[in-house]
């Protein structure tokens, strides 16, 4: 009961915030201070100071401990200030395999004549390690990278992030949330290496068939993403038919579904999408054209990185239909 009212409490000071989107603003009410354990033993120093200074009337004494007093009230204004009006805003995260650190990338802007100093970025409130910390210079900006671990494929938000300060003297804490609108596809986990590809009747349909060459004229295809301008039948093109690809004897060997079905029943949903993961990254290391198919998905023949991006795109967010 007790860590509920915690919970609702600080969920009530801090006003957590859902995924917000383009820059984010610090404004002041988003600015939250408080001492550090540093600056509680400075307050009970100046305590003793002043009690010293009235018990031994002591003019220096007053002086000493006034002049700090000021010091430490100037210190919580530079602090708060250090962070105060910040823009922040989060470039577009790289996609990586289940297993990999995520890496999300922050943008600092300062739009005032004051420069920032050792800006600090966590998941937690006060610092840590893995931390990491960049200078912001007046009128510019400055990018900021916080990794994360990748448990699961699918789509991976940082969640809320801390951005602290303790500059100048380390005598107060200044932190404030950002719950970025940013995702980093998770591509699923591959299988070991060496597992076999789909055998050669499932590359069309009906079998590969091996002629004499490139050099031998086939006919027409659609054409797909990815397929090399060589190939494509520009005449065709001008004449107002459509792109299409120009197919050659012993082609169809180079063409190859990666289907859901070809797998045993017996695997799981993840195993599956494992090894469809492991099939991807082979047949995009032998520069074959490929397709994709999953139960209600399917994606069209093409090759290239393109066609790798969408491929595992369509693994990492794939869900079983109801």
């Amino acid at each position: 009961m007790l860590a509920a009212f915690k919970t609702r409490l600080s969920d009530w000071i801090f006003q957590p915030r859902p995924p917000e989107a383009g820059a984010i603003v610090l404004v002041q009410r988003r600015v939250f201070i408080l001492p550090t354990r540093l600056g509680v033993l400075f307050a009970l120093l100046l305590m003793m100071m002043l009690l010293g200074a009235i018990n031994y009337t002591l003019s220096l004494g007053f002086v000493l401990t006034f002049l700090l007093v000021a010091l430490a009230f100037n210190t919580m204004f530079h602090t708060f200030r250090n962070l105060a009006r910040l823009s922040v805003s989060a470039a577009r995260s790289e996609p990586v395999f289940a297993g990999e650190h995520a890496q999300f990338t922050l943008q600092l802007t300062n739009d005032s004549r004051y420069p920032r100093f050792a800006i600090g970025l966590s998941r937690r409130r006060r610092g840590g390690d893995g931390d990491v910390y960049a200078d912001v210079p007046a009128g510019a900006a400055t990018l900021i990278h916080t990794t994360l671990p990748t448990e699961r494929r699918g789509a991976m938000r940082p969640g809320r992030l801390t951005l602290y300060t303790e500059f100048p003297l380390g005598l107060y804490h200044a932190w404030s949330y950002v719950n970025p609108d940013v995702t980093c596809i998770v591509y699923p986990r591959p299988a070991p290496a060496g597992l076999p590809l789909p055998s050669a009747a499932a590359a069309r349909g009906s079998g590969s068939s091996h002629g004499a060459g490139h050099d031998d004229f086939a006919g027409l295809r659609a054409y797909h993403a990815g397929d090399p301008p060589r190939h494509v039948a520009w005449k065709a093109a001008a004449r107002g038919q459509g792109l299409h690809t120009k197919q050659f004897s012993g082609e169809a060997a180079r063409e190859m579904w990666l289907s859901w079905d070809d797998l045993p029943p017996r695997m799981g949903v993840e195993e599956k999408l494992s090894c469809l993961t492991r099939w991807v990254l082979d047949v995009q290391a032998q520069n074959l054209s490929y397709g994709l198919r999953l139960p209600g998905v399917e994606l069209a023949m093409g090759s290239g990185e393109t066609q790798r991006s969408r491929c595992l795109e369509a693994l990492a967010l794939f869900e079983w239909p109801a």
